[in-house]
């Protein structure tokens, strides 16, 4: 497996295509890993695109250079290693598609450097948090959905995810995605990327730092103030949000279009719930290639 070093990481990544195709970076989520691209990646290789597929920090193959680094996972820190990513290959410009924690890097790095993402699919919708002023609660089947990330708040959950990952992960994708019969191999494969000794203290830290329950990257202050205004984003943008998701329902990125250019499309993707790149990878194909043709120059 090919891997590039940042600043930060040694980062492990997929590859598909030609090297002098338009180059289009898939981020992937929590609980997965970048096989969750694998039908989504060749039909854009066989439209001349250069397809990447980066292991985020914590998981597969990617690890951190500095072996006493604080193992931290905050939003800012993932929307930066993607544009280390990006910096690290060479590439100037990009189109990004991304779910959950990736399509939170994908939306940032569209907010923080537009002129670098070509085209945007982002897949929930707006998926930037705020994480300098407390949440307040939701509704009481959104809070019982969100029951993970209250475990990873308590000592208890950090220990439970450190002995149980495979089945607090295994039962997270039959919930958030219940439509899917997804077979054993199909998860041991991504299950593997778990096994990545910095997964369990990165996954903690992203669900207690955007609670408020642990210190962030000084470095990342002045980003993490921004990003908790909601700025726009400006680059061309498809929304994407599976029918069946059941962590993040569809309600949820309704009004999110007006956080994007005027035009933006929202298309809610029958037959899909959360993991919707491995669902229904035609529909992440089919939004990619239109803002590839309309953005080409």
């Amino acid at each position: 497996m090919p891997t590039v070093r940042t600043p930060t990481l040694e980062i492990g990544y997929e590859a598909w295509g030609e090297s002098a195709g338009a180059p289009v970076v898939l981020l992937h989520g929590f609980p997965d890993d970048a096989h969750a691209w694998d039908g989504v990646a060749p039909p854009l290789a066989a439209r001349a695109c250069r397809v990447f597929a980066p292991y985020l920090r914590g998981y597969g193959p990617t690890r951190f250079l500095d072996a006493g680094a604080p193992r931290m996972a905050q939003q800012a820190a993932i929307g930066q290693d993607l544009l280390d990513f990006m910096d690290a290959l060479g590439i100037e410009r990009a189109a990004l598609a991304g779910y959950d924690w990736g399509g939170r890097a994908a939306c940032i790095a569209a907010i923080l450097a537009p002129a670098r993402v070509r085209a945007l699919v982002t897949i929930g919708g707006y998926n930037v948090q705020n994480t300098i002023a407390p949440p307040g609660p939701a509704s009481a089947r959104q809070e019982r959905a969100n029951w993970y990330q209250w475990y990873f708040n308590t000592e208890r959950g950090r220990l439970g995810l450190e002995n149980n990952r495979r089945e607090i992960c295994r039962l997270l994708w039959r919930d958030w995605s219940p439509g899917w019969r997804f077979d054993d191999a199909t998860f041991e494969q991504a299950a593997a990327a778990f096994d990545n000794p910095d997964f369990v203290p990165v996954v903690i830290h992203s669900y207690r730092h955007r609670h408020r329950h642990a210190p962030g990257e000084l470095r990342f202050d002045a980003i993490e103030r921004r990003l908790a205004e909601r700025p726009r984003i400006e680059v061309p943008s498809v929304i994407l949000h599976g029918r069946d998701d059941g962590v993040d329902p569809p309600a949820r990125s309704e009004t999110h279009p007006a956080l994007f250019p005027a035009g933006t499309a929202r298309r809610v993707i029958p037959d899909a719930g959360h993991f919707l790149p491995r669902e229904q990878p035609g529909a992440v194909v089919d939004a990619l290639l239109p803002l590839l043709a309309r953005t080409a120059r």
